[in-house]
């Protein structure tokens, strides 16, 4: 008997995660393109973070937003009903700003709502410009269990030029404090800065591998549509050379120091590899919920993207009325090769080919021309189960991703 099965159509769902989003931040810096507003202004007071004086959100705005995730949250509910939590990760914005009995009331609404896998990775972003002492324990005894640290320099003059609210003293602080309350924790750091040079890259990674941090991820300073560096880019920024030169100088310090570079920006210690990141280049599911979030949730016959409403207000108002979603798309056949490559090239050890199949419901034959062009210009190489970048995939890795873009 033969079994007839629609094009497309998956035999196994892949692993789940839930993002949430929390967009208000103390400042937007002149780099960032995510969805971060600042909190300032008469529609957002600002309180401060006691015994500090750091401005945090009021408790009106804070509780306000939390009713409207929780709403966001049990509308998303029937499409991923039975389905485990592989990881989640609080973004932003800031996510800090918000009180550590904000984020306890927020992981409270999704453990009542939503089943944890047992080594569920808890993930929040956290900004040195909102810290305090203490305020990382109480995130940790609220249930998150990693912090992700957005230091980007430990230069005074550098986190000038970036835009950012914190110094070198705070950055450091904040480090110490993340070192004695988590197990495992990330910094992000940034290099080709403007007026950058090798000595300053060094003092910059040397300093952060003082803290035998578990997990770097390291940027390279971009120009984004829609920010002010791209209509008022900076002056003396480090030249491409010099930027490669920048790259191939953290891959060899990281290597010494012990972390390996497992995708083209994330460097980590044996067993400290970000689960969450992993399951959105393994092309995994993801809900995702907050103004402006994304989510890819996969049925056994069609993978979904949505997006919830992008402005705060809008948001709130919105998903308050059950309707946090502001559009939503089927992946076509043709796209999915191209959002799978996007996401799987970008890890060191690349794919399991049988993993294609089972993630997007096409054969490997539907990726078997862009493949053996992809080997023949020295960006790929495969054996019967595997395909990886090579070193100059990873160099050239927009192109090796483009070569699997498809016609619609």
């Amino acid at each position: 008997m033969i079994t007839l099965q629609r094009p497309g159509a998956l035999q196994a769902l892949p692993p789940l995660s839930l993002y949430v989003h929390l967009p208000w931040c103390l400042k937007k810096c002149p780099y960032c393109d995510f969805n971060s507003h600042e909190v300032a202004g008469p529609a957002i007071p600002l309180v401060p973070l006691q015994p500090s004086t750091k401005p945090g959100l009021s408790p009106a705005l804070e509780a306000q937003y939390l009713d409207a995730l929780r709403a966001d949250l049990e509308s998303a509910l029937p499409q991923i009903w039975g389905r485990r939590i592989h990881s989640i990760f609080i973004g932003g914005g800031t996510p800090s700003l918000f009180s550590p009995e904000g984020i306890d009331r927020l992981l409270a609404d999704i453990r009542a709502r939503l089943t944890y896998d047992p080594d569920c990775e808890v993930t929040l972003e956290a900004n040195p410009g909102t810290f305090e002492k203490d305020r990382f324990k109480a995130f940790r005894q609220a249930g998150v269990n990693r912090l992700s640290i957005g230091v980007q320099s430990f230069d005074d003059a550098k986190l000038k030029a970036l835009g950012r609210v914190h110094n070198r003293a705070q950055a450091i602080a904040a480090v110490e404090e993340a070192q004695a309350c988590f197990d495992t924790f990330n910094l992000d750091l940034m290099y080709a800065l403007p007026g950058q040079n090798q000595a300053d890259l060094d003092a910059d990674l040397q300093q952060a591998l003082a803290f035998t941090p578990p997990h770097l991820s390291l940027y390279h300073l971009t120009m984004e549509p829609n920010t002010r560096f791209a209509t008022q880019p900076p002056k003396d920024l480090p030249d491409e050379d010099t930027a490669f030169d920048m790259l191939d100088s953290l891959i060899e310090a990281t290597g010494r120091a012990g972390l390996e570079r497992y995708e083209i920006s994330a460097y980590a210690r044996k067993g400290h590899r970000a689960l969450h990141n992993l399951n959105y280049w393994q092309f995994g599911d993801y809900l995702g919920i907050g103004a402006g979030a994304h989510s890819k949730i996969s049925f056994p016959d069609r993978i979904v993207r949505q997006v919830r409403w992008r402005e705060p207000q809008a948001y709130m108002t919105q998903a308050l009325q059950g309707k946090a979603c502001s559009n939503e798309h089927d992946i076509s056949l043709k796209a999915r090769p191209f959002e799978y490559m996007l996401n799987a090239l970008r890890l060191k050890e690349g794919f399991e080919l049988a993993r294609f199949t089972e993630r997007t419901g096409l054969p490997i034959t539907s990726i078997q021309q862009a493949m053996q062009e992809a080997e023949a210009k020295g960006l790929l190489a495969r054996d019967l189960q595997r395909a990886w970048p090579t070193d100059k995939g990873f160099d050239f890795l927009s192109d090796l991703q483009a070569l699997f873009l498809q016609e619609e």
